[in-house]
């Protein structure tokens, strides 16, 4: 049996400013209009790359970016403009982000000079069992699973918004989320970025009366130039501006997601099976966004804070760091250096997939992760060839005897594709990585009715049957369990001050992602914004490495494979964004109280940067 999880008690907050009225209008999509470049309300293009003062914001949408921009002109924190942009994400982005969904933010307070990290990631209701995808004593597909009330767990979102803005924002709860609210009433412009994702989750999308209404026309994608307005959302948004996030956890909206869950609205028309949900009103009840300690590894005169677990993406991190740290990684070759990076992947992640998972109901042990001395007894496996994989793990409890490998490699990587990634930074020093999901594209596909927004489909996160018979699987379903997260918002310190905070969406590759930023940024001297858009490639203790395309066609790419024995494939699918890893954000702390936001230039439409005054 699995510990019952302790009671996430939630801080509950007083009423807030009421938002104007919403749209009285039903009809969510209006007649269409001009699109700017990025989808943006206006007509001016998103910006990558932005230099000034008074703080930044990096998000992949330019809506999303103004409003964290517009909360810190108003006074706000990064806290606040952090909460902001993601409530707008909520609208823009829905496929990805919104109140259905959770996450993990990291935060740099300047006054206190410390790094917090707060855990709002959906837990499992409390009747899951280890069975929660088995039928007939087989495990069920992941498309099965996903499009299910099974997948939902209780959504973490609003509970993650609250809690900052209430322990550690400027402004209120309820004035963060104005923005959004306007947002949601006005709507926005259907771009090419956000088509591509509708027909990524189309047949999810079209199982679901609510989600039909909402986000298809005549049941097919929305045209690019429509304006999609959502007035469900702003009515969302303005009744927890007004009555706090208990109207979500023990309110009529905990009724609305609940019964969404059991009794799912589903189209006649529908091929799908769709499953009902175990989910009650007790679980969202019960819900309460956690603060644990961040993880924490030294690299080259940095200090590098992560989350811990159930994300694997501080953890897995850090020890790729810890490995690389042997080596002299800024004058090797860069095929060497790449060699020793994609190695470091390979261990880290057999390390991680064999421990990492919920620690309040299996005993994860972080310390050894993180430390050197256990990193040196993997880092010692490596040679000048590619390791054959799957590498076993190894044993990161102490004392750790030479070169550390045993036990059973556990497969590899979680689904957890559709993330989105905001950084933010203020006139104070205080600065946040926040990475949140609603797992895959559209997550279940469910809209709760009425309300205006997609239910997640997190649960399928965990590992459906153990992964490897006759070896604990960290990973299975229980009541009140986290699955096991890659989500991986990192803020970097020099000297006690932050340099800068990063993060991506991407599943498992968000780790592979934000490692090789870091190798970019602080071994081979790029430029945040050249480590941003340098092609790229990683490994999850795999035979075989992922990459994009520009990086097959790199000389580095065949020095690999001639010198050091790498395989490669490249990273596809279907639909552009298949074809792309990751999509980061980042944000600098320059010198003069200056700062410079960083986006993609090309990846997901590319992302927006902006800061309060522009020089």
């Amino acid at each position: 049996m699995h510990p019952a999880r302790r009671p996430r008690r939630r801080i509950l907050l007083g009423a807030g400013c009421v938002a104007a009225a919403a749209a009285t209008a039903l009809a969510t999509a209006g007649p269409p209009a001009a699109a700017g470049p990025g989808g943006g309300a206006g007509h001016e293009p998103k910006q990558p790359v932005a230099t000034g003062r008074g703080g930044a914001v990096a998000s992949v949408d330019l809506d999303a970016s103004r409003a964290g921009i517009s909360v810190l002109r108003r006074g706000g924190n990064a806290i606040d403009a952090a909460v902001a942009t993601a409530a707008t994400l909520g609208v823009t982005e829905p496929f990805v982000a919104g109140p259905g969904g959770g996450g993990f933010m990291v935060v740099y307070l300047a006054k206190q000079h410390r790094v917090i990290t707060i855990d709002g990631r959906e837990t499992c209701p409390a009747a899951c069992t280890t069975d929660l995808f088995v039928e007939n004593g087989k495990p069920l597909g992941f498309e099965e699973a996903r499009h299910s009330g099974l997948a939902v767990g209780v959504p973490g979102m609003v509970d993650t918004w609250a809690q900052a803005a209430k322990r550690y924002g400027k402004r209120s709860f309820a004035q963060d989320l104005q923005p959004a609210i306007q947002r949601a009433r006005r709507g926005f412009i259907v771009d090419d970025t956000f088509v591509q994702e509708t027909k990524e989750s189309l047949a999810d999308l079209q199982a679901f009366t609510s989600s039909r209404r909402l986000f298809l026309k005549d049941g097919q994608p929305l045209p690019v130039g429509t304006r999609l307005r959502n007035p469900d959302l702003a009515r969302t948004y303005r009744l927890l501006a007004q009555h706090g996030p208990r109207y979500l956890y023990d309110g009529p909206l905990a009724t609305a997601i609940a019964r969404t869950v059991q009794h799912p609205p589903v189209w006649k028309g529908t091929p799908l099976n769709v499953r009902p949900g175990i989910m009650t009103t007790k679980d969202l009840a019960r819900y309460h966004a956690e603060e644990p300690a961040p993880t924490h590894v030294a690299y080259r005169g940095y200090d590098v804070y992560g989350m811990p677990p159930p994300s694997s993406g501080g953890s897995t991190t850090g020890e790729a760091l810890n490995i690389l740290s042997g080596y002299p990684m800024s004058s090797e070759s860069r095929a060497l250096a790449l060699h020793h990076y994609l190695e470091s992947l390979r261990y880290s992640f057999a390390d991680r997939n064999r421990y990492v998972g919920d620690p309040d109901y299996v005993d994860v042990p972080l310390h050894g992760l993180l430390d050197p001395a256990f990193a040196a007894t993997r880092r010692c496996l490596i040679t000048d060839q590619a390791a054959a994989s799957p590498v076993a793990p190894g044993d990161p409890h102490p004392p750790y005897t030479g070169c550390s490998s045993g036990g059973t490699a556990a497969p590899a990587p979680d689904h957890e594709q559709s993330t989105n990634n905001i950084v933010t930074a203020d006139k104070w020093g205080n600065v946040v990585a926040y990475t949140n999901t609603i797992e895959h594209f559209a997550g279940t596909g469910m809209t709760v009715p009425g309300y205006g927004f997609l239910l997640n489909n997190e649960m399928t996160d965990f590992d459906f049957v153990p992964a490897t018979p006759g070896t604990p699987d960290v990973n299975l379903p229980a009541g009140g369990k986290i699955p096991r997260s890659s989500m991986n918002p990192t803020v970097v310190l020099r000297d006690g001050k932050p340099a800068f905070a990063v993060g991506s969406p991407g599943g498992a590759t968000i780790i592979t992602t934000v490692l090789q930023i870091l190798i970019n940024r602080i071994d081979f001297g790029m430029s945040m914004e050249q480590a941003i858009a340098a092609p790229r490639v990683g490994n999850f203790n795999t035979p075989t490495s992922f990459a994009e395309q520009a990086f097959l066609d790199s000389p580095v790419a065949k020095q690999l494979e001639d010198e050091h024995g790498q395989k490669f494939s490249l990273v596809t699918g279907p639909l552009q964004l298949d074809k792309e890893i990751g999509a980061a954000t980042a944000v600098e702390l320059l010198s003069g109280n200056r700062f410079r936001a960083d986006a993609e230039p090309v990846r997901r439409g590319g992302g927006s940067a902006l800061v309060v005054r522009p020089n």
